[in-house]
């Protein structure tokens, strides 16, 4: 916190490390992973799969000592005024990051091995990327924002391009390193207009300046600003019609990092546009409350329709599949932020926000690790190769299903269906009835596909090279099906999120209470 000298704030600045543990134990332990990695033989290497998957245990364990309090740190003002604040908003996002990044790790491991990837440099780029994600929520000022949103998506450029010589890898970093480059171009031309009407990067400065505007010419560069902002915003979350970079960079990146894009890339984006609305941005409300509401609608509707063009009967992708659920599910996620634009307690709606979000990532990184388990065996991951599953592995079928039915909001899923709940009564509440009938057609339309699927594990498989052939005591030849084992590390990523969705469909007012407390 800053000290007070003869009535003026002082520059030197006291830093709660405690505060800032989370992203800087993330960012330490990337650094460790790229030194250890210049003396390790090669034989070793994986060693630093294990290093940084505990450096994510390690920082996710630093959030305990800061939960029930508010901490902030980097301030101005008299300690009014501060770049990092450790709220319960930013520690439940803190959190999903970190987790999210930990079962990613695990779901790497096997990967990295196999693929035959750059070890040291795919660790220190995930870690780097959640050391970005982490320090996001907890942001606010401007300038802070922008560069935990670069630091978290830099990285992800390159884990998407990693595999060398694979021309679709190749491809998809290039399609998501442009997009990117030009939504960042979009949010520091609007950042630019927002300090030049207000004289300040800090959001409740931003925020006083914007409600406070006499000058008819600052108030334009202001709207100018605040729209630019959003549109680079909007990239980030992958709203449509910004989407278009989704569907082939997860179908080229390496799976986990397809699952890490799905889950953490949302949740960077989406808590750094709650805090530029909700914190910096509440007098023009007017303005981002449609947008968003018109942008959701629209998000919701391009994902769903797309996924539904996903066939389990023909050799569509697996992971194009939930790239398009990802942006349908993208549009409910925006749903509680704009209703926020109507609501006079705009935390509430924002809590349904982070409810939602926890669910999807925890139900989400479980269908990827399926998926990954798949691929061992069908590196295609065509959703012709999940039929029969039921037969060769039941209980990671019966595991798959339960993450589609949670992600189409049935039963025994119940998780899924209380977000959904969640999201579609803070539309209501907000007057936004029309929003709330949009998406409850998208939810029927979800439920199409998602069931799909589902039915698709318990059909029976085409004979393939995964069977083996029984000869029985009459000399006939039996198929039966060939499983090989999983890895532990794929094994414990599934049994984590399998067990975390049951518990919170068992309990959802554990996820939904959680959500409640994190008013910003």
């Amino acid at each position: 916190m800053p000290t007070a000298a003869s009535g003026t704030a002082s520059l030197v600045q006291s830093v709660d490390w405690i505060a800032l543990a989370p992203p800087v134990l993330t960012a330490v332990v990337a650094l460790v992973v790229l030194v250890a990695d210049l003396f390790l033989p090669v034989a070793r290497k994986p060693l630093l799969g294990w290093l940084a998957t505990g450096g994510l245990a390690l920082a996710g364990l630093s959030l305990l000592p800061l939960l029930g309090g508010d901490r902030r740190t980097f301030c101005v003002g008299g300690g009014d005024v501060c770049s990092y604040v450790a709220d319960p908003f930013a520690l439940a996002i803190q959190f999903l990051v970190l987790a999210g990044a930990l079962l990613t790790a695990l779901l790497s491991i096997d990967t990295v091995k196999d693929g035959g990837l750059p070890a040291g440099e795919y660790w220190f780029l995930l870690l780097s990327s959640a050391s970005g994600a982490a320090l996001l929520p907890a942001s606010r000022d401007l300038a802070t924002l922008v560069l935990a949103l670069e630091v978290a998506s830099l990285p992800a450029f390159a884990l998407v391009g990693l595999r060398r010589g694979d021309r679709l890898s190749s491809e998809a970093a290039l399609k998501f390193f442009l997009s990117s480059v030009a939504a960042t171009a979009v949010m520091l031309l609007g950042v630019s207009f927002l300090y030049a009407a207000t004289g300040s990067l800090h959001l409740t400065r931003v925020a006083h300046g914007l409600a406070h505007l006499a000058d008819p010419r600052l108030a334009t560069l202001a709207s100018a600003g605040v729209a630019l902002t959003l549109v680079g915003f909007a990239f980030k979350t992958a709203a449509a019609p910004f989407h278009f970079w989704v569907p082939d960079t997860y179908v080229g990146a390496p799976l986990p990092i397809a699952a890490y894009l799905s889950v953490i890339g949302k949740a960077v984006g989406f808590s750094g546009l709650i805090l530029v609305t909700v914190k910096g941005f509440p007098s023009y409300a007017h303005v981002w409350g449609p947008v968003l509401a018109v942008l959701a609608a629209l998000t919701m509707t391009v994902g769903n329709v797309a996924a539904l063009r996903q066939d389990p009967g023909r050799t569509h992708s697996a992971v194009r599949l939930l790239a398009w659920s990802s942006v349908g599910q993208a549009g409910y996620l925006l749903v509680p932020i704009a209703a926020a634009a109507y609501a006079d307690a705009p935390g509430r709606a924002i809590g349904s926000t982070v409810a939602y979000a926890l669910m999807y990532a925890a139900v989400n990184l479980g269908a990827f690790a399926v998926a990954a388990l798949v691929a061992r065996t069908s590196p295609a991951n065509r959703l012709t190769d999940y039929r029969g599953l039921a037969t060769r592995r039941p209980l990671v079928a019966l595991a798959l299903g339960f993450f589609l039915l949670c992600l189409a909001g049935l039963p025994p899923g119940v998780i899924g269906l209380f977000a959904k709940v969640t999201v579609f009564a803070a539309a209501v509440d907000a007057g936004l009835g029309w929003l709330a009938v949009v998406m409850a057609v998208n939810v029927v339309i979800a439920l199409y596909y998602y069931l799909r699927w589902t039915a698709a594990l318990f059909h029976a498989a085409p004979q393939d090279a995964a069977a083996s052939v029984d000869v029985t005591a009459g000399g006939a030849a039996a198929v039966r099906p060939v499983a090989a084992r999983i890895p532990v590390p794929l094994a414990v990523a599934l049994t984590l999120a399998t067990v975390l969705g049951v518990a919170l469909s068992g309990a959802p007012q554990l996820v939904l209470r959680f959500a409640a407390g994190t008013l910003l």
